[in-house]
């Protein structure tokens, strides 16, 4: 009966302190939800984004004419080191360009404070005109995003948590927005919590000229520069079925290594990549195989 007292008794400590565990791990997030923190990006003025997003499927190359899906708590596509679940619209590439946009003019400023953003700069910095139906697209975009939410899980390489967002505190991938008629501009708060996404370097830098100038409706040579520039190893070689699966590819293999090729001569046209090519690879199965150009290693 002792030995059965003990053992309850340990049980009820383990369950006290695993509680207590739990209750501090919301305390901290709570916190680092609400607490603005600065952000230091060395050499960054405008594209970066963390590489945990650039790997996953969270950002898509999907065509303007296709309607869009909507997720709900799905778990994206992602890299061993990565666990994502999204609610909201499907994203694509046009989503990256303002999601990268509005980090670059935040970055000043503490994250979690408000920034102030005028939408006819913020259309021209990426890249499109101040026509009526942009600054439609604009506030249905940022509105979007707003109303989108996101869990990311990082692991360190023996599968332990390295940090995780949005567990007890929903992430947004903006926080808040608000539009003046009056002045025409937007006031947004981007979440404190960026700030742990882009820590240790794990983000890239995307070559934003050179971005801007990749051809209409090569959303997917977009994706890819966003890919290659998580790392400067080269050659850098990624099997096509897991690219289909990242860039929520529901056609034919045959019409996807087409369009991968276009989009791979895209990036040599622009000399983000030096060549690419498919192949085999040595365990049989086909893979991308990209090398870097000397402006982009």
């Amino acid at each position: 009966m002792l030995a059965a007292y003990n053992g309850s008794s340990l049980s009820t400590s383990m369950a006290r302190l695993q509680n207590r565990a739990k209750e501090a791990s919301v305390r901290l997030e709570n916190k680092a939800a609400v607490t603005p923190k600065q952000m230091f990006l060395p050499g960054f003025k405008i594209g970066a984004m963390p590489n945990h997003l650039n790997r996953s499927s969270l950002i898509a190359p999907i065509a303007s004419c296709h309607e869009r899906k909507f997720h709900r708590r799905t778990v994206m596509f992602t890299r061993r080191d990565c666990v994502l679940e999204y609610t909201g619209e499907q994203l694509d590439e046009a989503d990256g360009d303002l999601i990268m946009a509005l980090i670059a003019f935040a970055q000043p400023h503490p994250m979690g404070t408000t920034v102030l953003m005028n939408r006819a700069e913020l259309l021209r910095k990426i890249g499109r005109n101040n026509g009526k139906t942009q600054y439609f697209w604009l506030h249905r975009r940022i509105k979007a995003l707003t109303e989108a939410t996101l869990f990311l899980e990082a692991k360190k390489t023996d599968g332990s948590t390295k940090y995780r967002i949005g567990k007890t505190v929903a992430f947004h991938i903006i926080s808040t927005f608000e539009y003046s008629d009056e002045t025409k501009s937007y006031c947004y708060c981007m979440d404190p919590r960026w700030v742990k996404m882009f820590s240790n370097r794990e983000y890239a830098l995307i070559d934003w000229d050179k971005r801007l100038k990749i051809a209409r409706g090569q959303n997917m040579a977009k994706t890819l520069q966003r890919l290659v520039a998580t790392t400067s190893n080269s050659p850098q070689e990624y099997a096509i079925d897991h690219l289909k699966e990242k860039m929520e590819y529901s056609g034919r293999l045959r019409d996807f290594k087409e369009a991968v090729s276009r989009a791979v001569k895209e990036l040599e046209r622009l000399e983000i990549v030096a060549r690419g090519r498919i192949e085999i690879s040595t365990k049989g199965k086909l893979q991308l195989v990209l090398w870097l150009s000397k402006s982009s290693a």
